[in-house]
């Protein structure tokens, strides 16, 4: 299912990560977890893959990229 809005992506996001973390993995959801058309609809609305799983809450903002920003 794509992404209609930022939203959707967010919950896309989230549920992969959950279901990733459920079979024991310990890592974040990557492109290849989902379709061309999911992806391309999550860094439509979100921005970068590193961007978006920050936005989605599922990894920590960079301190870097958040230092520059001051």
């Amino acid at each position: 299912m794509p992404c209609l809005n930022r939203a959707d992506c967010v919950q896309l996001l989230k549920k992969k990560y959950e279901e990733i973390t459920e079979n024991g993995e310990k890592r974040y959801p990557s492109r290849k977890d989902f379709s061309q058309e999911e992806v391309n609809a999550i860094k439509s609305f979100l921005g970068p893959w590193p961007r978006a799983l920050e936005f989605a809450g599922l990894k920590p903002v960079d301190s870097v990229r958040q230092q520059r920003k001051r």
